[in-house]
């Protein structure tokens, strides 16, 4: 298999992905498109047939949507338990990613993720909203399965590898979930996130360029 990913400090679509990929412990290659410079529409071009990145090669299957890559990914290696087995976790998880993958168009048009800045800006009360709208959603699925581990549904899930990146912007751009209305499982979530082993090496490539 091969996963073609855009620059790894701005490409959070490819980010999601490609965690779940590094979950199911399958060898695959890894090709990066730099973005943001001369040329990037024609390069993708030759992996896409959206035009965008991220792109699951698998033989000759060709995959262009973040969320189809992971739900391929899912049946494709069943033993990753990328989903979990019980059949409402697993809906709930669908509805928490397809949220993400569909939505919060606020935070991120004002809060691009950027692994490299550390930075406090202003931010509107629509990206208020989506950011409460983000601590009731954490909140909610770590009461419900949180005695089965430190991830939405308890064990990670591709719904963690949609919030991830939310994660990085919440550092980036120094919003504090205590701000809104986050008692603290929020916040430990979002912790917990930023430490997996698999986030890290991505961002130890992304810091490198």
């Amino acid at each position: 298999m091969e996963i073609i990913v855009g620059t790894k400090v701005w490409s959070s679509w490819s980010l999601r992905p490609w965690l779940a990929l590094k979950r199911t412990g399958a060898p695959f290659t890894e090709t990066l498109v730099q973005l943001r410079e001369v040329g990037v529409s024609e390069e993708i071009a030759k992996y896409s047939p959206s035009g965008r990145v991220p792109v699951l090669k698998d033989g000759a299957l060709t995959i262009w949507d973040s969320l189809a890559i992971c739900e391929y990914l899912a049946e494709r290696f069943p033993a990753a338990k990328l989903w979990p087995d019980d059949v409402a976790a697993r809906a709930l998880g669908r509805a928490a990613a397809a949220e993400m993958h569909a939505g919060f168009a606020s935070l991120r048009g004002e809060c691009p993720m950027d692994l490299s800045l550390r930075h406090e800006v202003e931010l509107s009360e629509a990206t208020h909203g989506d950011i409460r709208r983000i601590v009731r959603l954490w909140t909610d699925l770590r009461g419900q399965f949180g005695a089965g581990g430190p991830f939405l549904l308890g064990a990670w899930s591709i719904a963690d590898a949609f919030y991830t990146p939310v994660a990085t912007r919440f550092r980036s751009y120094g919003v504090r979930l205590s701000d809104f209305e986050d008692a603290g499982a929020a916040g430990a979530y979002n912790e917990v996130l930023l430490e997996q082993p698999e986030y890290l090496e991505w961002e130890k490539a992304a810091v490198a360029g």
